[in-house]
């Protein structure tokens, strides 16, 4: 390559080194002006076309993630309405149930109540009944145990009916006598 250069100014000006050779200039100028309309005529337009419907798809895409964003938007708008129904409704039922509850526990209190009173009001009669039924063995044993001392203090039998009913009768209101005169002093 140097040689080339030493040549070159040898020969003097006639020649210049950065300067191609007119002919590779033309044929360059030939080659690059092909080039450019096929460039021009062929790609260009198969480029644009290309754009173009890359640049409708991509419109396309954004017109369906506006769309898909719109239908996210208005199902969270509902998703949330039927939440704030389902939060009201539970409260009803809640409250609801509450006041089933106290319901159920007043007429639970009130069947307990009927119960005892019942119960109560039974037990009395049962008490009453055997205090008669007390009271009435009492009668014909403490009948017959005074008409035994009677008729020991006395000196005869007490066989008539109506003389030992009528003594009887008379012991025990004597004896309820003593026992009310006894209880009013304490």
């Amino acid at each position: 390559m140097l040689n080339t250069f030493v040549t070159a100014a040898e020969d003097g000006a006639a020649h210049n080194p950065i300067l191609p050779a007119t002919y590779d200039i033309i044929w360059s100028a030939v080659c690059f002006v092909i080039v450019l309309v096929v460039f021009w005529k062929v790609v260009l337009p198969k480029l644009y076309v290309m754009l173009d419907e890359r640049g409708a798809a991509i419109e396309g895409n954004i017109a369906k993630a506006d769309e898909a964003q719109r239908k996210a938007e208005a199902a969270l708008e509902e998703y949330t309405a039927q939440l704030a129904d389902a939060r009201a409704e539970a409260g009803r039922i809640r409250e609801g149930a509450r006041e089933d509850g106290k319901k159920i526990v007043t007429e639970a209190k009130d069947q307990a109540t009927e119960e005892a009173t019942r119960i109560t009001t039974s037990a009395h009669a049962q008490i009453e009944a055997e205090r008669q039924s007390a009271l009435v063995s009492l009668r014909s044993e403490v009948g017959s145990l005074a008409l035994g001392l009677a008729s020991n203090v006395i000196g005869e039998s007490l066989n008539d009916d109506k003389k030992a009913t009528a003594v009887v009768d008379r012991f025990l209101k004597d004896l309820e006598e003593s026992e009310k005169t006894t209880a009013g002093n304490k």
